[in-house]
This record gives C-alpha cells, structure tokens and sequence, in this order.
C-alpha cells in the first residue's frame, strides 16, 4: 500500500491523514481489507504501535469496519463523485469580501523585511529596559489576575490609568465609563465603520492618510473622499456640504505629512461636526512624542458636543506586538461600541490589561517614553544632518519636530527615477517607502516616508550615505540616458 505521509505533526496523525486521504480520493475502494497492522508497520516503516492508533482513529472517524476474526475493512461512505481538492479561487461569498478583495494589500508591512537598513515608518522605537520591566508585570500579572476574563470594555483598572494619563499629558478629560480597551488601531476604526456606517455612507479622510484606515472603510461599504491638507493640517474650508457619517482625523500629528492641525481649523472642524451631525474620529498615534515642546493638547480636549471618538495606541510606544489601544466614547455611542466589541472578540488579553495598568501606575509607562523621546531626538537629528549631507538640494525635507518618521519630497524625479532609485536601494540593503500608496490620487510629486525608529544613529548615518549614493547613481542614468550613452545597471 503507497501511503504518503506529510510530515506534519506526529506519525500517527500523519497515517492518519493519509489513509482518509486515500479512502476519499478512491484509491483505497469501499469494502476492501486493510493489510494488518504489523504488516502496515513493517511496509511502512513504522512502529506497530502507530499504526493501531491510526486504525483505532479511522474507527472512531467511521471510516473503517473492524470485524473479529477476519480483519479491518474500509467503510462504504455515501456515493458520489469523488472529492476535488479545494479551489484556491471562489467569486467573493459576500458584498464585504467582495470589498475586501479589491483593496487587500498587506504586503507592506513586510516589504523590506531582512533588509540590512529597513526604514519602515511606525515601528515603536526599542527600549532596552523595556522588555526587562515587561516581563517582571507580565508575570506578577499571571499570578494575581483572575482568570475569569477582563470583559469586553476592559480591565477597569487599566480604563482608570488611561484616564489619568490622558489628563495630565493630553488634556482629555474622560471617564472610565467610556473608556473602551481595543486590540490596536487598526480594530478602532473597524468597530468605528460597523457602529456608525452602512453601506453607501460617505466618510471624510484626510489626503494624504493611513492606508489602513482607508482599506477598513472601503470594505465596511463607505464612500470614502479625500479632503486636502495644507501645513495646518485639514483644510477645513473644503468639507463636503452635505454632512458625511464620519471624518477620520490626525490633528496632533498628520500622517504621513507631519503637519498640526491649527487651533482655529480645530474649531472650525468641531463647529462642522456639531452643525451636520456627524461624528469625528481622532487618531491621535503617536501625540506623545514632540521634541521641541510639550506635546499639544488632543481635538478632544475642546469638544462641548461630545463628538469626537479618540483613539490612542499602546502598540506604537511600547511593543508592535502588543495590540493594545484605547478609545474616548462620546457617551451616547458607548453602549453601541461595548457591543461591538463584544461581538468582534470578547475582549482583550487579561494578562497584558492587568501588567500595562501596574506598569502605568507605578510610573513606568512614562519613564519609558522619556528614554524614547530623547533617543528619537537624537535619530531625528542624525536622519536630518544626513540628508542634508548626501541628498542636499535635491530633495525637499517636510521637517516635523514630532513622530517617528519625515517626509523628503524629491525636487525633479519622475515616477520611473523614483521607482528605479527604490528597487536600486533595495538591491543594495535599504529599505525605504513611497508616499504614493497614502493618496486618493497620485501626488503631484514623487515622495518617500523615512523611518527612523528601527535604525540607531550610526545605522542612520550610513543609510543615509547610501541613499546618496544611490541617488547619484540614478542621476548618472539619466544625464547618459538624455545624452544618449547606454549606463548598464548595477
């Protein structure tokens, strides 16, 4: 008998499979005799004591008879066709698959992984202190938190540091009632699309924006336009007339630009929200890190109507891996998104609920941000003296004291010179990221978003001196391609 095992999991389990396998395909045909299990052993080079437990599991499964005295015979199971394998391919099985398929695109996130200078934005910067400081709350936490479940609006003792800390360095005032712990960013906005959207719905982005955001609105259904940002982040002369469900914000730091919303577009864009009776979404990602100045009070901090649903993000300050994040429920929206919530998941991780609340209270939390700040100072300033030194005049340098990227726009590159400068990069060991995928439509100019957190100082310095080299060697392309010389690619 030619039995193939997959090597998956333990031989039994392995025979196991195999065997259904080819009882279902009908190379093992109803009503025939299985050879014995030592002989099955010995053919198959297995022990005998495997074999009798896959038997005894397709005997559970029914797939095989046993008759005493005579042997083990294969069951006869409901005619029919033979079973096909899978399709890998199926018209979508839903209107929101059917969505999702059309904006689908992860790949960002690992495009540059294993690259020697990988410049991805929005990784949290490394502390080593942290993972020692973690581990120690981790495993207070596994002793001492009841293992009943932290309920679907979260641990009360976490909703209670997060408030306190949103007072004293956000300017929020805020309950812990409406307070909602959620498993990052990313879950924010998709209970946001199912509470407050149906299909059709439009919603206010700014462009440019989160990528992410755009894709879980796209799939919810919503008609999504984009409204221009200037140097004082949304221009808020430009909402639509007609009031769309929801505008989708980055006041204290917009991404990717880097820009602060204005206190008077920040009044202007509640005034709005008020009148047409829509809600407003504050991604507040990485507020807490400013290095010229204190960091600036939150949208929510000025909102009398109680309009404004703030998001904030534990995974972009401590560890990527944490998915934790908190939102600021306008009280009449509450109830609807406990039960978003409890529909999506339950609930977060008790264990890291209950290890971040002791971290914060005990001070740690903050002690950790001030070692990133001044850490992000200094690799901001290395990125910055670089591009000055290897890219000068070439590029133009969207400086923002703030965040843990900047944004260089290239002063004469086209597409084709920008895409080559990326894939030569890359080819070399840096790894850098387009502006183009957080637009609508596509800039008028060709940019790149350069991280910063994920590399140290020295690190920084020579990618940077590689990105000028690089940029040298597609500017010799051009001069040879506009005068005619062929210069073969390295």
């Amino acid at each position: 008998m030619f039995l193939e095992l997959d090597g998956r999991g333990p031989q039994y389990a392995q025979l196991t499979r195999a065997m259904k396998s080819a009882i279902l395909d009908g190379r093992i045909v109803a009503g025939s005799r299985l050879p014995p299990t030592r002989e099955l052993a010995r053919e198959l080079e297995l022990s005998r004591t495997t074999v009798l437990a896959a038997y005894d599991q397709l005997r559970a499964e029914g797939f095989i008879d046993a008759r005493v005295g005579s042997g083990s015979y294969v069951a006869t199971l409901q005619s029919g066709p033979a079973l096909q394998p899978p399709s890998r391919t199926i018209v979508a099985p839903s209107r929101y698959a059917q969505r999702a398929r059309q904006v689908q695109d992860r790949r960002m996130a690992l495009l540059h992984r294993g690259l020697r200078y990988n410049m991805q934005y929005g990784e949290p910067a490394i502390n080593p202190a942290l993972s020692t400081a973690w581990g120690r709350e981790l495993a207070r936490a596994a002793l001492y938190t009841p293992p009943t479940g932290a309920g679907s609006q979260g641990l009360p003792a976490l909703r209670e540091q997060v408030c306190d800390y949103l007072a004293r360095r956000r300017g929020v005032q805020a309950v812990p009632d409406n307070v909602l712990i959620v498993s990052g960013t990313q879950q924010a906005f998709s209970l946001a699309a199912r509470v407050l959207l149906n299909e059709g719905d439009s919603v206010v982005l700014e462009e440019p924006h989160y990528f992410g955001a755009y894709q879980t609105l796209i799939a919810h259904g919503a008609r999504v336009r984009g409204v221009r940002t200037d140097d004082e982040g949304l221009v808020c002369s430009e909402l639509p007339a007609s009031a769309p469900a929801l505008v989708c914000v980055t006041p204290s730091h917009q991404f990717p630009t880097g820009a602060v919303l204005s206190l008077p577009r920040r009044l202007e864009l509640l005034r709005y929200a008020d009148a047409q009776h829509c809600w407003i979404l504050e991604d507040d990602y990485d507020g807490e890190f400013r290095y010229d100045a204190h960091p600036l009070a939150a949208l929510r901090s000025l909102d009398q109507g109680d309009r404004v649903i703030y998001v904030g993000t534990f995974s972009k300050v401590l560890f990527g891996t944490l998915r934790l994040a908190y939102m600021v429920l306008p009280t009449a929206l509450r109830d609807d998104f406990i039960t978003a919530k409890f529909l999506n998941d339950f609930s977060c991780p008790g264990f890291e609920q209950a290890a971040l609340a002791r971290y914060m209270e005990d001070g740690g939390f903050e002690r950790h941000l001030r070692v990133v700040r001044k850490e992000l100072k200094a690799r901001h300033k290395e990125l910055m003296a670089g591009l000055r030194q290897h890219a000068g005049d070439r590029v133009e340098v969207v400086d923002s004291p703030a965040g843990m990227h900047v944004v260089v726009w290239f002063r004469d590159y086209n597409q084709a010179q920008a895409e080559a400068l990326l894939e030569l990069a890359a080819s070399r060991g840096l790894g850098m990221y387009g502006m183009a995928p957080h637009y609508l439509n596509p800039p008028v100019r060709q940019g790149l978003i350069l991280g910063y957190c994920g590399l140290s100082t020295t690190e920084l310095r020579d990618a940077m001196k590689l990105f000028g080299a690089c940029m040298d060697e597609i500017d010799a392309r051009t001069s040879a391609s506009v005068s005619g010389i062929s210069v073969g690619r390295a």
